[in-house]
């Protein structure tokens, strides 16, 4: 075979390769529907994203989210517990359809996943003893500040300090949320960099430590993660979401856990 017709073929081939992949991952949703069934990763250590009830039994915003979908999908839900460091590696691995796990949206993980429009935000605060005792990123110079690893609070914070060139943070980096919240709620550390809700979760374990909202970081959108080339599902969800903001029910379920809607940046 001369060197013409061998790349023709290697062009052929690897067109056909591709060509499988992307009929394969389209057809998610169509799996989806012709099993009944739709797998959900949901992390029930984050509340009050997810959590167990006095009864043991699942609840929470995402939970609530992912019952609606499979009721709106016509399907059964199956729910996959999962944590904030293996939610990306449970969906690559097919493991799960869709991740709903107070998921935030950033560059670094839309090179390895997709995600679905903004359905809420996640204020990310510094959350220390005292009201104003610490006001800016330059006021963690020569601290010790708690955070759950590889979390979008690690990143924010991560990234606040280098940018305003903050010296000396000693940033201790826990397992997981719930990890973090012992440490913080237990007296181990006295400043944490979290979410709202691991915040406020913190805030009303300890009240004796007095801990208060200091400065907020930043405001992530959250999204629905799901597997690259997968077109189909992705309008799916994403037309879902858009609907479900415009007819209320995505707020009825974050203002039933928070107290509070939802901002108004997800909602044009």
């Amino acid at each position: 075979m001369n060197v013409r017709k061998l790349a023709a073929c290697m062009l052929l081939g690897a067109t056909f390769v591709m060509n499988a992949s992307a009929a394969l991952a389209a057809d998610t949703l169509k799996a989806i529907k012709d099993r009944g069934t739709i797998v959900v990763a949901i992390d029930f250590t984050h509340p009050p994203y997810g959590m167990l009830d006095t009864k043991a039994e699942q609840t929470g915003t995402d939970f609530d989210i992912a019952k609606l979908i499979a009721s709106d999908l016509g399907v059964k839900l199956q729910v996959l517990s999962v944590n904030g460091p293996n939610r990306i590696p449970f969906l690559l691995t097919n493991k799960a359809d869709i991740v709903i796990a107070s998921f935030s949206i950033t560059d670094d993980r839309k090179k390895v996943i997709s995600f679905t429009r903004p359905y809420a935000t996640e204020p990310i605060l510094i959350l220390a003893p005292g009201k104003d005792s610490i006001k800016t990123p330059a006021d963690l110079a020569g601290k010790s500040v708690a955070v759950a690893r590889g979390n979008t609070a690690d990143l924010d914070l991560t990234n606040v300090i280098k940018e305003k060139d903050v010296k000396d943070v000693q940033i201790v980096r826990y397992l997981d949320e719930a990890t973090a919240r012992t440490a913080v709620s237990s007296g181990q550390q006295s400043i944490f960099a979290a979410s709202l809700a691991d915040a406020i979760a913190v805030k009303q374990a300890s009240p004796n430590q007095h801990f208060e909202l200091q400065f907020r970081m930043s405001e992530d959108p959250l999204g629905i993660g799901l597997r690259q080339d997968d077109p189909q599902l992705l309008a799916w969800l994403n037309d879902w979401v858009g609907k479900n903001l415009k007819n209320g029910k995505l707020n009825d379920i974050y203002i039933k856990y928070f107290g509070v809607p939802l901002s108004k940046t997800v909602m044009n």
